[in-house]
């Protein structure tokens, strides 16, 4: 299949790229740059990032076909970063068939400290010890979100990004992503390359690169098709249109449905919402997710989900009674409260505490004020003088 060159666009704006590479001639290419050219000339190691999705899929079966056509020499592989027991059954092996077929050696990463479930429960563990010690003004969710994905960065971008420097210590590395404009408004902003940070070493530089970052959704579909492949079973049996977490805090409620009636995700679905009930925070906002597969819950959990509504309810009225001035920002105070002000905080810290069972200290104006002080020395110690 001929390439198309794009020279000088290592530093284009996506919008002009999208341009120039969306005639129907340029169907099933690779989005090329400068930099990933030159390293792939050089026969830099080459990871392609899998999940067992289709883009992800569709990336492995292009970037392998341009490697070879490039004589590409060096080394390659599919890295999967496996999030435990709440990644749908058929991704690991979705991703093992894929490197089967395609001839490359896959590595399977974990983080160290537990799975995705296990962070959002030691999250939980850490707001709540935070907000006893009024180390935050307000109760904290245990759930990621758009604005905060650590799932994604913690999970996913790490743990791969460590692996690969660990295994190659100099030199340029290449990580292919099946990220496209296509998916979203942030991802229509991303180049087809860019440095790497995380992948980069004090020998060494790395590189990300969208290959299929220009592929519409039917091309991934139609080039899987091409290929021989065979989609996750999240589409082809529960017709979810996006494979990541079986529960993603970002998924669809259509997906998030589909998930909840394969088998598999039943037990994972009922710790999720077991966190929702302590913790008095819906998976999404203003959206539970034990309203999405209640015939999953067992009476007593869906009693106990129904009274985490009302406690969410009294847990939301107290917090809206605390003024903006009185939060910290970046971790600590700005201002002292007022006697007045340290009163309603103390009764909101009680109402709170009583709505969600919790242990709280500073329960009084006068251990309120004593805390905002003793954080505001300790800020005040670390400015430079």
């Amino acid at each position: 299949m001929q390439q198309i060159e794009l020279p000088g666009l290592a530093l284009a704006e996506p919008q002009a790229l999208r341009a120039i590479i969306s005639t129907s001639l340029l169907r099933f290419n690779v989005a090329r740059d400068p930099l990933i050219d030159m390293a792939l000339a050089g026969h830099a190691p080459v990871y392609v990032g899998v999940s067992g999705g289709k883009d992800s899929q569709a990336l492995a079966y292009r970037v392998q076909a341009h490697l070879d056509e490039i004589g590409h020499a060096g080394v390659r592989a599919l890295i999967h970063s496996d999030l435990g027991r709440i990644e749908w059954r058929d991704s690991a092996p979705v991703c093992e068939r894929l490197a089967e077929r395609i001839g490359w050696e896959l590595v399977t990463v974990r983080r160290q400290a537990g799975d995705m479930v296990d962070r959002w429960l030691s999250r939980w563990a850490a707001n709540v010890e935070r907000y006893r010690m009024l180390s935050c003004v307000k109760l904290i969710m245990p759930w990621s979100s758009a604005a905060q994905r650590f799932c994604t960065s913690e999970l996913k971008t790490q743990v791969i990004a460590r692996a690969i420097r660990a295994r190659h210590p100099a030199g340029v590395v290449v990580s292919a992503i099946g990220l496209r404009w296509e998916e979203s408004a942030a991802r229509a902003r991303q180049p087809v390359a860019k440095r790497d940070a995380a992948l980069s070493r004090a020998r060494g530089i790395g590189l990300d690169w969208n290959a299929i970052i220009h592929w519409p959704r039917q091309d991934v579909l139609d080039y899987i098709r091409q290929c021989g492949g065979v989609l996750h079973e999240a589409y082809r049996i529960y017709g979810s249109s996006r494979v990541s977490c079986a529960f993603c805090v970002l998924a669809s409620r259509g997906d998030l449905h589909a998930a909840a009636t394969c088998d598999d995700n039943a037990a994972v679905y009922r710790e999720l919402v077991n966190l929702e009930v302590r913790s008095t925070f819906s998976f999404q906002s203003g959206k539970w997710l034990g309203d999405v597969a209640p015939g999953l819950l067992e009476p007593a959990l869906r009693a106990r989900l129904a009274e985490a509504k009302e406690r969410a309810v009294l847990r939301q009225t107290a917090e809206a009674e605390i003024p903006t001035h009185l939060l910290y920002q970046a971790g600590w105070p700005v201002c002292m409260p007022t006697s007045a002000e340290a009163r309603s905080l103390a009764s909101v810290r009680r109402r709170v505490a009583q709505a969600l069972g919790i242990g709280a200290d500073c329960l009084d104006a006068d251990a309120v004020a004593a805390r905002y002080a003793e954080l505001m020395r300790q800020r005040a110690q670390m400015q430079p003088t």
